[in-house]
């Protein structure tokens, strides 16, 4: 009788892992897209689509009367802006009001961030205060700060009457109508780029301060030579979007006499305001849209200009 050996089972193989499907490492590749093409549809339907009908429109001679009726002009809506002064006007005062309450207003923040950075009481509370006039609507704004502005019975002229000047026209003069507007932009935004620049400044590393203490530079040397170079590019969104806002400015103008013309002479007419003049007030609706895209190519112009300032400052002080 013989034997035979049985050889024993070995330990079981691991079983290898399934390979996903076809359609599942198709999902996978497409998801990403997927989740952010909620976004672009949003933008193409509110964004893009009206860039380029908007390009279209400025091309032809568009009455708000007649949508329908559409007369070819090529580039006779922009040829017809050159040639009209009010059209200079209108630029020209958006250039005046947009530095007189854009520079005024990034270094009143610069300053209102600086102070709150230090450890003061009610720190929280003041940050918080910061943000109330940028909740506040622009036509709530515009309309107190109108009353302030008023001729006779304005709380402004009256306080100059107090120190022997005389009355102030804010709405008629030129110059005068453009602070008063500048004032509510100034206003409405100073506290918004403040905690921008406040929470910019928290970035900056504490060893920097430390060693600029411990080599004897007050808290002015500090701020200039640590403070300012770590908010370079803090300082560079707020200049650009500052920028953008003041080349469309609209509301405060518009809301300030109630007045789509910006005053008797126009004299504080912005494009924005202009615009809104040639499409619903004149019918214009051609007009309007080259006026829009001129005020686009503007906006790219001065981002430009303001980007190329700034990498140009930044390659002289790395060359240093």
């Amino acid at each position: 009788m013989t034997l035979t050996a049985t050889a024993k089972p070995g330990p079981p193989r691991p079983s290898a892992a399934p390979r996903p499907s076809a359609v599942r490492r198709t999902w996978r590749k497409l998801s990403p897209y997927a989740y952010v093409a909620p976004f672009f549809a949003l933008f193409a339907a509110f964004g893009l689509f009206p860039l380029i009908y908007t390009a279209f429109v400025s091309l032809y001679r568009v009455e708000l009367q007649t949508p329908g009726e559409m007369e070819w002009r090529g580039l006779g809506n922009y040829t017809a802006l050159l040639g009209d002064e009010i059209f200079w006007t209108a630029l020209r005062n958006t250039f005046t009001i947009g530095v007189l309450s854009t520079v005024p207003q990034l270094v009143m923040a610069l300053g209102l961030a600086h102070l709150l950075n230090y450890r003061l009481r009610g720190r929280t509370f003041l940050r918080t205060a910061m943000l109330l006039p940028y909740a506040t609507s622009v036509a709530a704004a515009t309309l107190v700060f109108a009353q302030l502005f008023g001729r006779d019975f304005g709380l402004i002229n009256y306080v100059l009457g107090l120190v022997g000047a005389g009355p102030v026209d804010w709405q008629t003069g030129t110059i005068s109508s453009q602070i008063a507007v500048s004032t509510i932009v100034i206003w409405r935004w100073t506290g918004y780029n403040a905690l921008i620049y406040l929470a910019g400044m928290q970035t900056i590393p504490s060893e920097l301060y430390e060693a600029a203490e411990v080599d004897g530079a007050s808290r002015w040397r500090q701020f200039f030579h640590v403070t300012l170079p770590g908010l370079r590019p803090t300082i560079l969104f707020t200049v650009v979007v500052s920028t953008i806002g003041a080349t469309q400015l609209f509301g405060e103008p518009l809301l300030f006499e109630g007045s789509i013309s910006g005053g008797i002479s126009h004299q504080y007419q912005t494009l924005g305001l202009y615009m809104y003049e040639q499409g619903w007030g004149y019918f214009h609706l051609g007009r309007a849209a080259a006026i829009a895209w001129v005020t686009f190519v503007l906006i790219v112009v001065l981002v430009g200009v303001n980007a190329l300032i700034v990498r140009r400052r930044s390659r002289k002080e790395a060359a240093r």
